[in-house]
């Protein structure tokens, strides 16, 4: 009978996650290895307006997958099926929901193992830390210590681990004791399916600023070409428009043809032409006067 109970939970479990597959166009799939507790709840929480976050085994969610004759693209997410994961059913563009978990991660306390998230440079100073076998310690890491009223100091900022770098246990806990943060913590999507379209994790991580650099150089190629070839846009016909009348401004004037615009312009050419000319003559006359 115990059987029987836990077999029809999971049967409901997958029909459960079918509905929700059924409910929303974009689900996504991020790892939950070395993620905080308290830090997925906090995910939850803030985006719980936006997204349905959710611990399912793969085994229930391939058999959701397998199980849903309405959506069988959705099989293309089979092999991505591997570890511990947390699955996020949203209605949110892919891309934008890569973009809010990027920015809900925190930098966090390591543990051995862990990514430095940035080089680590302890600080000189003085660690709080009274005379002992904490001496040894950070000398172990590389810390240059002195004693200095009755505490022991850093006698110079030191690089101990670069950015990529795993961080060792006995770094982490000197980091630890002296409340540096070095690992940047958080959800990451190792994988998005949207209405069809698998996108891998290399594929939503973007650079905002280069995005916007590129977008913007785009535009200033597109609109310098729009000028070159005479192209109208919204952009540059007024651009194009200032153009014209300057080119047709200077062929009037090189042209002598006279308009409301050119004519005081036209008189002063042909003014200083004539004072030009004037002094051409009287410099003629005195080079053939006797």
């Amino acid at each position: 009978m115990p059987s029987q109970q836990v077999l029809q939970k999971k049967i409901s479990e997958v029909e459960e996650i079918a509905q929700l597959m059924k409910k929303y166009k974009a689900i996504g799939i991020a790892s939950l290895q070395k993620v905080r507790a308290a830090q997925l709840q906090e995910f939850k929480k803030n985006l719980a307006a936006k997204v349905f976050m959710r611990v399912i085994k793969n085994t229930l969610i391939r058999r959701a997958i397998e199980n849903l004759s309405e959506k069988p693209e959705l099989k293309k997410l089979l092999e991505h099926l591997e570890g511990a994961n947390i699955y996020l059913f949203t209605d949110l563009n892919p891309f934008k929901l890569a973009l809010l978990l990027q920015q809900g991660k925190v930098m966090t306390t390591a543990k051995s193992g862990d990514i430095a998230a940035f080089d680590v440079v302890v600080p000189a100073g003085n660690t709080g830390q009274p005379p002992g076998p904490v001496i040894s310690q950070l000398d172990a890491v590389g810390l240059p210590t002195r004693i200095e009223s009755g505490s022991v100091w850093i006698t110079k900022d030191t690089l101990v681990a670069e950015k990529g770098e795993a961080i060792s246990e006995r770094l982490a806990e000197i980091l630890s004791r002296l409340g540096m943060k070095p690992v940047e913590a958080g959800l990451v999507m190792k994988v998005a399916y949207d209405e069809g379209l698998i996108i891998t994790e290399e594929q939503l991580r973007i650079d905002l600023d280069e995005t916007r650099r590129s977008v913007e150089n785009a535009h200033a190629d597109a609109f310098a070409l729009s000028l070159s070839i005479a192209y109208p846009t919204m952009e540059s016909t007024s651009m194009l428009v200032r153009i014209a009348h300057q080119e047709a401004y200077a062929l009037a004037i090189n042209a002598a043809v006279p308009t409301r615009e050119t004519i005081e312009d036209l008189i002063r050419k042909a003014h200083a032409e004539m004072v030009s000319l004037s002094n051409c003559v009287k410099t003629v006359e005195l080079q053939t006067a006797p």
